[in-house]
Order: C-alpha cells, then structure tokens, then sequence
C-alpha cells in the first residue's frame, strides 16, 4: 500500500474512532447535565477552540455577504442535529442512537440528486431501501415499550437535518471557506442552543463534575473540533466518497462500547436493524465498478495514447 493511501485509511480510522467513542461520552455526561445545556457547551466550546484556526484568514469570513450561509449550516448541523441527538440520548441507548443517525449517508443518498443533481443508481435505490428496513427492525421494540418511540423520532430527525445540513454544506462549498463555516456554524448553533437551553431547562441542574468536565472536554474538543477539521482535511484530498463508505464502522464502534462498558442491551432485532443499516449505507456510498467493455476500450484507448 502507498504511503499516501496509508495516511488515508489512519485518517479514516481515527475519525471513525473520534466519533464512534463520542456517543458513550456523551451519555456518560448526560448523567450531570440536562441535554440541551449539554449540546450548547459542547457545541460552543467547539466552535471556540476552531476560533484561532480560523482567525489566520479573516477576510474569508465575509459574515455581511454570507450570513444566509452561515445561519442555515447552523440551524440544520448544529442546533437542529445536535440538540435532538443529545435529547433523544435520554431516551435511547447510545449504540442504538448512533444506528439511527448514522442513516445520514443514506438520506443524503436520497436528498443528492434532488438538489446536488447526482444519479441514483440501483445500487443506491436498494441501499435506501435496506437503511430504511433497518430502521424499522429497530423499531419494532418501541411497539411492546422496551424501546423509546420519541427517541427513535428524535433521532431520525437529528439525521435527516444532518443530511440536509451535508447537501447544504455541499453545495455552497465553493462559496464560503470551510474552515470559517463550521467554526461559525458551532459558534451561533451553541448560542442559540444555549438560548433554548437556558428557557427549557435549568443552570442550577448542572453538577460540575470532574466526569461531565471530561465528557465536555472530549465531545467538542475532539467530537467536533479535532474531528471536523479531519473532515474537511479528507474533503480536500477527493477521500469524501470513501470516507462515506468507511464511516458505517461509527455506529458498529459505538454498539460495541456501549455494550461492553456502559451495560446497553444487545437485542436480536438490533442487530438485524444494524446489519441492514450497514449494508445500506454501504450500497449507498459504494462506487460502481464499471463494466468489463468500457475497462477493456480505456486500457485500449490507453495503449493507443502510448
């Protein structure tokens, strides 16, 4: 394997390790605090640690120009997705969250070619369909009580305004700098789930605790700071194909955790709900080889050229 695929794969693994251990932070920390506040710290704190990055290029804010930008990547990959994610942790188990949200690929599989005018191909039709089969195995338990139906609500709502958040994120691309929009996004997400927060739940309720320091400390230093800027580095390099094929291992890694060390349910419909999920989002974001012809006609064309 190439050096420069090597790089590629451990930046993989580690973003997939950075967001597959954040769930079970997360539900640890909910333990001292109540969701909403706890969504807006990390937030905020997030987008202030990615401050000083940004601050190195300030003219490519533009915040009078791009305020439309700026305020809808907040609404929809900040406060609308991480406030109903941590909310809905109260409900679910964090492995089986994480199943749900991770659905994202496959809506925006589903939402691409609406707006981004990408193909859909019947690869990625099946995948849609197989996401949204797993979606109702897990389901299934809500139906006899052993499972939360607001939960699995909220957390499909949480994906599906991720996955309008990425094709947003995607299309305006090529109009605001990166760097400076996620680090906006968190900054004014955090503010206004702090707003909520701060009208829905109490201050007082927060116990200061050296284990919700350091689920804060790790969500949005490492969660969402450290990792965002891992994405937006493989979104530079080309890798955001691959990268949305490798990132089904999130939920798997935090599954495992949350069985292994904070005592979650492992059920027979869970897994047969994470085994279609996975396979789904893996037909979704996975490129098609091209037939045997059109590979023998490019090598031929190749040779040619030669």
């Amino acid at each position: 394997m190439q050096k420069s695929n090597q790089k590629t794969v451990l930046k993989i693994a580690t973003l997939v390790v950075m967001w597959g251990l954040a769930w079970s932070a997360i539900k640890i920390g909910l333990t001292d605090a109540p969701p909403v506040l706890y969504a807006a710290i990390r937030t905020l704190l997030g987008g202030l640690v990615l401050l000083p990055v940004a601050m190195r290029n300030t003219s490519a804010l533009a915040f009078r120009q791009k305020w439309r930008i700026y305020l809808i990547a907040s609404a929809f990959n900040v406060a609308l997705f991480f406030g109903l994610q941590t909310i809905a942790l109260y409900f679910l188990p964090s492995g089986l969250l994480a199943v749900l949200v991770y659905l994202q690929p496959i809506l925006v599989g589903l939402f691409a070619p609406i707006w981004l005018g990408e193909t859909m191909s019947v690869g990625k039709a099946i995948g849609l369909v197989l996401g949204f089969l797993g979606v109702a195995s897990i389901s299934i338990e809500s139906l006899t009580g052993h499972t939360s139906l607001t939960g699995i609500v909220l957390g499909v709502v949480a994906a599906v305004s991720w996955a309008l958040g990425t094709v947003y994120l995607k299309k305006v691309q090529g109009h605001v700098d990166l760097i400076w929009l996620v680090t906006v996004q968190f900054i004014l997400g955090g503010l206004a789930l702090t707003g909520v927060g701060s009208v829905m739940e109490h201050w007082s309720s927060i116990h200061w605790t050296l284990l919700l320091a350091a689920s804060e400390g790790y969500t949005s230093v490492i969660g969402v700071s450290l990792s965002w800027i891992l994405w937006l580095d493989l979104m530079r390099a080309g890798e955001i194909s691959r990268l949305s094929a490798w990132i089904f291992f999130v939920p798997l890694l935090s599954v495992a955790v949350g069985v292994l060390f904070l005592h979650e349910a492992f059920t027979s419909s869970l897994v047969v709900g994470l085994v279609l999920v996975v396979f789904g989002i893996y037909l979704v974001n996975r490129t098609p080889s091209k037939p045997q012809t059109l590979r023998k006609r490019e090598r031929s064309e190749s040779n040619l050229s030669g």
